[in-house]
């Protein structure tokens, strides 16, 4: 198989499409490693994932803890990065500003404290996946601050693919997908949120997460791509509604 013995590490890898790529890459033959900011999800996962993976409680918002994790891993092939919190539209006039600054604890400097850490121990043909959104580029009202923090993860790999070279970073830009994520709405109006976004989409669809597991593994696969940040939106981005 095409990851059989490697070690990925997955942060955010409990839930949603961290979780599902823990799947895909156990699957394809890994020893995958998820972290998660909490216990019980961490321990939800665990029971469901193959005996190669492992786990650990980790605070990305906490740089000493992100680099124990990476200390205790060792040498690995690969770093997966999806944490993110729930995002509620919201106009920055109505924000303070702390809390502004606290949008991108998790979302962007939880991902520069995982690639800081992560990037001396990675092998030779190993790499980086980063995770943005289809709101880096088509933004909507009450979304600019969350637009600002994709968008920065998106610069942030093409840099550090410059940077990091010949580690390989790459990014997943997707789009609206079904995730726990959204579970906060209540499922009536949920139903009808996911309505509206699939008929946004050229494809009619929500996106699932065994989807953005599949662009996570082609990014690990491919030796060839850097640099990239890939869309997996259902034609959202170019799409007239």
């Amino acid at each position: 198989m095409a990851l059989s013995d490697q070690r990925i590490v997955i942060i955010g890898g409990s839930s949603g499409m961290g979780l599902a790529t823990a799947r895909a890459a156990a699957a394809a033959g890994a020893a995958v490693t998820i972290a998660s900011s909490d216990q019980g999800r961490l321990k939800a996962a665990l029971a469901e994932l193959p005996d190669t993976c492992d786990g650990s409680v980790v605070n990305t918002r906490d740089e000493a803890d992100v680099a124990a994790l990476f200390s205790r891993v060792g040498e690995l092939d690969h770093v997966v990065y999806t944490a993110g919190d729930t995002v509620r539209p919201q106009p920055l006039a109505n924000l303070p500003l702390d809390a502004a600054r606290d949008l991108f604890e998790v979302r962007f400097w939880g991902a520069a404290a995982a690639v800081k850490h992560a990037a001396p121990r990675i092998r030779p043909g190993g790499s980086i996946v980063l995770t943005s959104g289809t709101v880096a580029v088509r933004p909507a009202p009450g979304t600019a601050l969350a637009a600002g923090a994709a968008a920065a993860i998106e610069g942030l790999t093409r840099g550090l693919a410059a940077e990091l070279a010949p580690i390989r970073v790459n990014a997943v830009r997707p789009g609206a997908i079904r995730t726990p994520l959204w579970d906060p709405v209540p499922q009536p109006q949920r139903a009808t949120l996911f309505t509206a976004l699939a008929n946004k989409t050229l494809t009619k669809s929500i996106g699932e997460a065994n989807q953005i597991a599949a662009a996570h593994l082609y990014l690990m696969e491919n030796p060839f791509v850097t640099g990239t940040v890939l869309t997996v939106d259902g034609g959202a981005i170019i799409s007239s509604n």
